[in-house]
C-alpha cells in the first residue's frame, strides 16, 4: 500500500501509475493532528511544511523538498549542502530533517521547476502573468512533471537513502525558455518586468545536475529538455482548445 500526503499536480501522476498496474493508493487528509499507518506502508510527502511529524510508521518515505533549499549557490549536485536564505527555505530544510526523524528508510527528492501539461512558462505567457528581469539571465533548471511521477514511483520501492537533487538535462536562462515558449505558441516575447517600489526582484539562479538520482533508481528522462517537454505539454491544450471549436 501507498499512502500520499498532498495528492497534488504530481501527486495524482504517482497515484496514477500506482494504480495502473494494481497498487492500493490511499490519499490521506491534510487535517489529521497524526496519521498511524498500517504495516509495511510506503509514503509519499508533498505537503509545505511541517508534516512529517505527523506521520507515524511508515516502512519507507519519499518526501517532495525543493532546489530552493540550495539558496544562492549557482552549481548544484548531489553533493551541494544546504544554505537557506530565508524562513520558507529553512522551513524546508526543518522539513527534511524531521522526514529523517520520522522514517530511517527515507528518500528526499529536491525538484527543480516542476512543469507540464497546465503549468509553466508556456501557460504564465498565454495568461499573462510571465515575469522576467533585467536581461533574463539567470538559469533556471526543470522537471517535467511526468519524470518526477517515474523518479518518485521508483524511489517508493527502492531502498536507497539520502538526498537529491532533481532536474532534466537542459538548465535554461529566463530569456531563453521565454523567446522558446513565445515562437512555439506564436506570441510576442513580453518585456522584462519593472519593480515596483521596494518589491524584491530576486529570482533563482541555479543550474541543477540531477543526473544522480536517475543512477541510482535506473530512471532515463522521456523529456531531458525543456524543448521536448513543453511541446509535448503545450499539444494537449492545443487538442482540447481544437475539440470544443464549432463544426
Amino acid at each position: 500500500m501507498t499512502v500520499i500526503f498532498g495528492c497534488g499536480y504530481t501527486g495524482k501522476r504517482v497515484a496514477a501509475r500506482l494504480e495502473a498496474y494494481g497498487e492500493e493508493v490511499r490519499i490521506a487528509p491534510r487535517d489529521l493532528d497524526r496519521h498511524v499507518l498500517p504495516p509495511g506502508a510506503r509514503v509519499l510527502h508533498s505537503i509545505p511544511v511541517p508534516y512529517a511529524k505527523r506521520i507515524i510508521g511508515a516502512e519507507r518515505l519519499v518526501y517532495f523538498s525543493t532546489t530552493g533549499v540550495y539558496g544562492d549557490q549557482t552549481e548544484v549536485n548531489e553533493t551541494t549542502p544546504v544554505a537557506p536564505r530565508n524562513a520558507r527555505e529553512q522551513a524546508r530544510v526543518d522539513e527534511e530533517r524531521d522526514v529523517a526523524a520520522a522514517c530511517a528508510n527515507h528518500l528526499i527528492l529536491r525538484p527543480a521547476a516542476i512543469y507540464g501539461p497546465g503549468r509553466g512558462v508556456h501557460v504564465s505567457l498565454l495568461e499573462g502573468r510571465h515575469r522576467y528581469w533585467g536581461d533574463g539571465s539567470n538559469y533556471i533548471s526543470r522537471i517535467h512533471v511526468d519524470d518526477l511521477a517515474a523518479i518518485a514511483e521508483a524511489a517508493l520501492f527502492s531502498d536507497l537513502n539520502g538526498a537529491y537533487p532533481v532536474a532534466d538535462d537542459e538548465p535554461a536562462r529566463a530569456i531563453d525558455i521565454t523567446r522558446f515558449c513565445a515562437g512555439l505558441l506564436n506570441i510576442p516575447v513580453p518585456p522584462p518586468q519593472t519593480a515596483l517600489p521596494g518589491e524584491d526582484t530576486r529570482r533563482a539562479n541555479r543550474r541543477v545536475d540531477g543526473r544522480a538520482i536517475r543512477r541510482a533508481l535506473g530512471i532515463e528522462l522521456a523529456f531531458p529538455s525543456y524543448r521536448v517537454g513543453i511541446p509535448a505539454a503545450v499539444a494537449p491544450s492545443r487538442t482540447a482548445t481544437a475539440s470544443m471549436e464549432p463544426g
